[in-house]
C-alpha cells in the first residue's frame, strides 16, 4: 500500500473524488467501466424477453430440464454482477443520483427477471420425484442437482401456483421499498448537527463517527452526541415507525400466504433452522443475563462514575492507551494474527489487500459502518469506514472473514450452491475476531493495552451475544405484535424497546429515554429474522476458534471445508459435520462461559 494512503487524514469529511484510488477497491472484476455496464446492462434486458422460454416443457425431458437450468443460472450470475457493480457504486455515495438511478434500472431489471423465472419452482414442485430419478439417470450433469430438486420436494407445501408466484416476484421492488427507503433516508437524507470537540472545533455527526464519537474519553462529548443523533431521529419517529410496520406487514404477509404459521416461522424454514434453536438462544441468553449486569458494573467501576448512562457504553474502560493503526499496520497484524489458519487461508487474504478488494475510507454519503459482498464471478468486495482504531481492525478482520468464506465456497461448489446460509454467515467473520484477540494478548505485554485489548473483547462480546439477542427478541416481540392486530405505533415501539433493554442491562445501568429511540436506526429489523444469527454465529465461532488454539489440525481442516461447503447440505447439518452442534445449548453456554473468564482477567 502506497505511502500517502497511510498519511491520509480520515477525519474529514471528504468527497469521493477526493479519496486516493489506492485505498478504493477495484471494482474491474464485475465491469471495466460504468460505460461496459450500461452495454451489459442492455444485453441483458434483452435475454429477459425470453428468460420463460422454458415454461412449460421441464417435463419433457432430461435435456430440456438441464437446459432450463443452465439458462436460469447463467442469468441469474449476469443478475447478479449487475446488481453488485450498482450497488458499490451506489454505496461509494448514497447522494450520487447517477447511481442511484444505476442501481433503480437493475433492480427493476431483477424483478421482470424474477418474474419471468418464477413458473420454475411451481413446475419443479410438480415433477414426480420418479422423473426426477430418472431424468438424472439420462442425464448425470443432472445429479449435482439433487439438493436442489430436495429443497423444490422441501417446499412444495408452501409453493403458490405459477401466477401467483409470478405476481409476487413482479412486485419484489414494492416489498422491499420499506428497506430502501430507510436506507437512504439514513445514509443520505438524514442530516446531524455539530458537536463541539475542542473550544474552537467541532465536527458533524454522521453515521460513519457516531461509534466514534461515543468512544470519546470526554463524557461531555459523548453526552451530547448521544442526545443530539437521537434527537435527529426522533423528529421522524413516526415516519420511521410507520416504514418498518410495512415491512414487518410484509414478512407477515408473505409468511401467511406461503402457509407458514409465522414470519419467523417462515424465515428459519428457508434453511431448516429448528424453531427452538431460536428459542435456545433467547432463552441461554436470558438465564445468563446476570453475566451483562456484572459487565455494566465493571464498566461502571473501571470509569469511575456514580451513574453509568447508555452513552457510556462505548467508551473504553482503559484510558489513555495509544492504539492507532495505519493501513498498513493492520494488514501486518491481521497476516500474524490469522497465522493458524495456514497457508491456503493466508493467501487469500494477502490477494485481498493486493488486488483493491477493499474501499478503505469514509466520503460524504458512503454507506455507514462496513460489510462483504461479492459474486460467484467477481471478488468479494469489503465496504470500510475506516478510523484507524483497534476497532477498525477488528472490523477489517471481520469483513475479510466473511470475503474469504465466499472466496473459499465460490472456488470450490458449483454455482447452485455456492451461496451459503446467513446462518453460517457470520461464523468465519467472528472466528477470526477471537483469533485476534489471542494474538494481541499473546504478544502484549503492557497491562494497560492488554486491558484495552480486553475491554475491545467484552465490549464486542455485549454487542453481538446480548446486543443481537435483545434484538432478536424485539424483532420478534413485533412481528408477533402486528400479526395479532396491535399497531406498530412510534409510542409502542419506543415502549417495548425500552422495556427489554432495560431488562437485558439491568438496574446499573440508566435506562435514558433516547435508548428507546434506538430502534429506529436499526437496519436489520428490515431483514426478516436475521439478527439472532449474529449470536449464534458468535457461539459457533468460539467453539471453532477454541479448537483452532488449542493446535488441532484436524479442527482447521474440519473449519476449512466448513468454509467450502457452501450450501451443498443445510447449515445444521453442515456445523455439525464440522464438529459444532447447533442444536444444544452447548456452544452458547461455551461463548457466555469465555465472556466470564474475560471479565475475570480484566480485574485481575
Amino acid at each position: 500500500m502506497i505511502q500517502d494512503i497511510n498519511q491520509f487524514d480520515y477525519s474529514k469529511n471528504w468527497q469521493r473524488s477526493e479519496i486516493p484510488e489506492q485505498a478504493t477497491w477495484d471494482l474491474t472484476s464485475l465491469f471495466a467501466s460504468d460505460e461496459a455496464w450500461e452495454k451489459a446492462f442492455i444485453d441483458f434486458k434483452e435475454k429477459i424477453i425470453d428468460a420463460d422460454c422454458y415454461a412449460g416443457k421441464l417435463a419433457e425431458s432430461a435435456e430440456q430440464l438441464l437446459a432450463a437450468l443452465q439458462f436460469s443460472e447463467l442469468l441469474s450470475r449476469e443478475a447478479n454482477k449487475l446488481m453488485l457493480y450498482a450497488r458499490l457504486k451506489h454505496d461509494q455515495n448514497r447522494a450520487d443520483t447517477t447511481y442511484m438511478a444505476m442501481y433503480s434500472k437493475i433492480s427493476q431489471a431483477c424483478s421482470q427477471l424474477f418474474g419471468k423465472l418464477a413458473f420454475m419452482k411451481p413446475e419443479l414442485a410438480e415433477l414426480d420425484s420418479e422423473i426426477i430419478v430418472t431424468f438424472s439417470q439420462e442425464n448425470p450433469d443432472l445429479q449435482s442437482y439433487k439438493k436442489f430438486f430436495q429443497d423444490i420436494a422441501r417446499n412444495k407445501a408452501h409453493t403458490l401456483s405459477e401466477k401467483e408466484e409470478t405476481l409476487l416476484a413482479k412486485a419484489g421492488d414494492v416489498f422491499d421499498a420499506g428497506a430502501n427507503v430507510f436506507a437512504i433516508f439514513s445514509n443520505a437524507d438524514l442530516k446531524f448537527p455539530r458537536v463541539k470537540i475542542e473550544k474552537d472545533y467541532k465536527v458533524r455527526i454522521t453515521q460513519a463517527n457516531y461509534t466514534s464519537l461515543l468512544e470519546s474519553r470526554q463524557r461531555k462529548i459523548r453526552k451530547n452526541t448521544f442526545e443530539k443523533y437521537y434527537k435527529t431521529y426522533q423528529k421522524y419517529e413516526n415516519t420511521l415507525a410507520l416504514t418498518l410496520q410495512n415491512q414487518i406487514k410484509q414478512h407477515n404477509y408473505l409468511a401467511e400466504i406461503h402457509g407458514h404459521p409465522s414470519a419467523r416461522a417462515a424465515a428459519l424454514f428457508a434453511d431448516a433452522i429448528p424453531e427452538a434453536v431460536y428459542d435456545q438462544l433467547i432463552d441461554t441468553v436470558s438465564d445468563n443475563i446476570s453475566l451483562l449486569h456484572r459487565y455494566v458494573l465493571i464498566r461502571k467501576k473501571a470509569l469511575g462514575l456514580k451513574f453509568l448512562h447508555c452513552y457510556d457504553l462505548y467508551t473504553p474502560m482503559v484510558a489513555d492507551v495509544d492504539f492507532t493503526f495505519t493501513p498498513a499496520e493492520a494488514q501486518e497484524l491481521v497476516l500474524k494474527a490469522l497465522q493458524p489458519l495456514g497457508d491456503e487461508y493466508i493467501q487469500i487474504i494477502e490477494k485481498a489487500f493486493a488486488e483493491r478488494w477493499i474501499d478503505w475510507f469514509p466520503n460524504q454519503g458512503k454507506y455507514s459502518g462496513g460489510y462483504s459482498s461479492g459474486t460467484y464471478d467477481s471478488n468479494p468486495y469489503i465496504l470500510l469506514n475506516w478510523q484507524g482504531s483497534l476497532y477498525s481492525v477488528y472490523t477489517l478482520i471481520h469483513e475479510l472473514g466473511h470475503s474469504a468464506h465466499t472466496y473459499f465456497s465460490n472456488e470450490k461448489q458449483p454455482y447452485q450452491y455456492s451461496s451459503y446460509s446467513i446462518f453460517l454467515a457470520e461464523i468465519a467473520s467472528n472466528t477470526n475476531e477471537n483469533l485476534l484477540t489471542d494474538y494481541l494478548l499473546k504478544h502484549e505485554t503492557d497491562l494497560k493495552r492488554r486491558r484495552y485489548i480486553i475491554n475491545h473483547y467484552l465490549n464486542g462480546f455485549r454487542a453481538t451475544m446480548f446486543r443481537q439477542t435483545q434484538f432478536a427478541k424485539f424483532e420478534h416481540l413485533i412481528h408477533q405484535a402486528e400479526q395479532q392486530g396491535t399497531p406498530l405505533t412510534a409510542e409502542y415501539l419506543n415502549q417495548e424497546y425500552l422495556r427489554i433493554n432495560h431488562e437485558f442491562y439491568g438496574p446499573y445501568l440508566i435506562s435514558d429515554p433516547e435508548i428507546s429511540l434506538e430502534w429506529m436506526r436499526i437496519p436489520h429489523f428490515y431483514f426478516n429474522y436475521y439478527v439472532y444469527q449474529y449470536a449464534t454465529g458468535f457461539s459457533a465461532a468460539t467453539s471453532f476458534a477454541k479448537k483452532i488454539l488449542a493446535g488441532d489440525q484436524a479442527a482447521v481442516k474440519n473449519y476449512l471445508d466448513f468454509l467450502k461447503a457452501g450450501s451443498s447440505d443445510y447449515p445444521i447439518e453442515t456445523l455439525a459435520a464440522a464438529g459444532i452442534d447447533m442444536t444444544e445449548a452447548e456452544p452458547i453456554e461455551q461463548a457466555l462461559e469465555t465472556f466470564a473468564q474475560y471479565m475475570d482477567l480484566f480485574e485481575k
